[in-house]
């Protein structure tokens, strides 16, 4: 099991012009939220670069936003805080933002779009690579959601992208947490980016795990196993892909808005699902989204988007705030073993789970994974070609094996 405790976060929206910022800098603003952020017990953040702010033209990168992240970290590091950066951001809090310069060009398989890409990474690197609070690269935000339309992408061409891009991330800014934090999309079906690829590429595999976009809320209530266990389960499942038996899951985005469950309840939410991932050997850090509120004078955002934070825009904690930073205090009292359980049963997928002709639906290795829960058994998960690796299964304590069940059987 991990002997370290795991990291604590947040994912950063400013308190005062969103993302905005990176062109409305209001330096104070966010001196004041970070130390907030840094009052919970959080040591590290997520921030979003917008992508067209950042990279106006092809050939060219913003000095203006490039001093604007260095004063970022400069303030992080003024208040013990470490910074993830995320670079392509087209996709951000429900709205997209493509370079207009993009035109049709697909971004994952077009050469002068990718030599694009390359150039903002590369002048980013130039500017923070050796500030002592830059965590590392995140190549983009759920660039799942980006990968439709002009962006349509076969899984070979979207893993050969990755690993271009992680390597390049390795080459201008060597040793740093290089991922790319990708929505639920890849590990629920066959898009986009591959199961393999994530569990493989990169520095950790990064989840986001959302009770409303997952499809959790569509067979669970917000408080019930199936929800609040959603977490968990996306780790262990990608625990499964894992070839390598040390490395570490950053669950990086996940979050309950007052749509779904009354504001009352979403400090035993928080507190219930972040118990469930600590349960989880190998795990990196958790990271919530989001540090504030969004401010509602600015329009046209979904609804949801604007009560995810800890902290509201006024700068004062909110009752998941507190809750939040009471546990990440508690577990930092503590050793893992305190929380981390064995798991000795698991729950064995087909190697073509999520193909068409299965048989099988998404969820129905996430009920079958419920319904073990339920029952009070805290499961893994193994893929069904690595049942003969006696070894393999030793090594991950498993000892009893449990097919998966059709959601409806």
């Amino acid at each position: 099991m991990s002997n370290s405790t795991p990291r604590f976060g947040v994912n950063y929206v400013p308190s005062n012009n969103w993302w905005y910022s990176w062109l409305d800098w209001d330096r104070e603003s966010i001196k004041s939220d970070l130390e907030v952020i840094a009052g919970l017990g959080m040591d590290h953040i997520r921030i979003h670069c917008l992508w067209p702010t950042f990279q106006p033209n092809p050939a060219k990168v913003s000095k203006t936003a490039l001093a604007h992240l260095v004063d970022l970290l400069g303030i992080a590091d003024e208040v013990g805080l470490d910074v993830c950066v995320c670079v392509l951001d087209g996709w951000l809090s429900g709205f997209a933002f493509y370079p207009p310069w993009q035109k049709s060009q697909n971004m994952f398989t077009a050469p002068s779009m990718i030599a694009a890409e390359k150039k903002l990474f590369t002048e980013i690197a130039s500017a923070v690579a050796d500030h002592p609070r830059f965590l590392g690269f995140d190549l983009g935000n759920e660039l799942g959601v980006l990968q439709y339309g002009v962006n349509a992408v076969s899984q070979t061409a979207a893993d050969l992208w990755q690993e271009e891009m992680l390597a390049l991330c390795e080459r201008v800014t060597p040793r740093k947490m290089h991922v790319t934090g990708v929505d639920h999309v890849h590990w629920f079906s066959n898009h986009g980016f591959s199961r393999q690829a994530l569990a493989t590429q990169g520095s950790v595999t990064s989840l986001h795990t959302w009770i409303k976009f997952t499809g959790a809320m569509d067979r669970y209530e917000p408080l019930d196993a199936g929800s609040v266990h959603l977490p968990e389960y996306c780790i262990e499942l990608a625990r499964a892909y894992h070839t390598d038996p040390n490395r570490k899951i950053w669950l990086q985005e996940f979050g309950c808005s007052k749509h779904w469950l009354d504001e009352r309840d979403i400090p035993k939410f928080a507190e219930q699902s972040i118990a469930a991932a600590l349960s989880c050997d190998k795990l990196w850090g958790v990271t919530w989204w989001c540090s504030h509120d969004i401010d509602e004078a600015y329009s046209d955002f979904d609804p949801l988007e604007y009560d995810l934070g800890l902290i509201d825009c006024k700068n004062n904690v909110k009752p998941v705030g507190a809750a939040v930073a009471a546990l990440i205090q508690t577990a930092r009292g503590q050793s893992p073993a305190a929380y981390v359980v064995s798991r000795s049963t698991a729950l064995v997928l087909p190697d073509n789970f999520f193909d068409p002709n299965s048989g099988f639906t998404a969820w129905d290795a996430g009920t079958s994974f419920m319904k073990l829960i339920e029952d009070g058994i805290r499961p893994s998960i193994v893929l069904e070609s690595r049942i003969e690796d006696l070894d393999y299964l030793a090594s991950r304590g498993i000892e009893t094996l449990v097919p998966v069940q059709p959601e409806m059987g």
